[in-house]
């Protein structure tokens, strides 16, 4: 089910691959659902709503589910996206609450050919590098509620094993 607009389509893979996602403990746990996968895993929306398990003390969406919502999607697209020359691993996260979420908010990964081609590129150049992406929580009106900046490493997989090894 798509949250947000998009000319992208399922395909059965990750159809398959979100069902599995959404039912993977860890995931699970959350309380946030994958709602779409892109047939080329170039584009991935989450939701998550306020309810038994997702409530913190004061009766709003626990933060760290708000974090583990958004924390693996980049890491697993570009992994897809790049495929197995590369090696691909989050790094750090920065998540900023701008207002507590008390209802259904939804979030939207996009990782484009211009990123695409301008990581195969940095990569070539420099072996290894790192990357600043950002995710935000929103309702459907576009009001944000938490926004998360992701640090990701990539680098050549020879390169990556050989540095391992010393």
């Amino acid at each position: 089910m798509k949250l947000f607009e998009t000319k992208k389509k399922e395909s059965f893979d990750t159809r398959l691959k979100k069902l599995i996602f959404n039912f993977f403990p860890a995931y699970r746990g959350t309380g946030a659902r994958v709602r779409f996968i892109a047939s080329d895993y170039s584009e991935i929306h989450v939701s998550l709503k306020l309810f038994w398990r997702t409530r913190n003390y004061v009766g709003t969406v626990f933060g760290g589910s708000i974090f583990g919502a958004l924390d693996p999607m980049y890491m697993i697209m570009l992994i897809k996206l790049l495929g197995d020359d590369y090696v691909v691993w989050d790094k750090e996260a920065t998540v900023r609450f701008n207002r507590p979420v008390s209802k259904k908010v939804k979030a939207r990964f996009i990782i484009n050919n211009e990123l695409l081609d301008k990581i195969k590129k940095d990569v070539a150049e420099k072996k290894e590098i790192h990357i600043r992406l950002p995710a935000q929580f929103e309702d459907n009106e576009g009001k944000v509620y938490a926004i998360v900046d992701k640090l990701l490493y990539i680098a050549d997989k020879n390169f990556y094993n050989e540095k391992r090894k010393k």
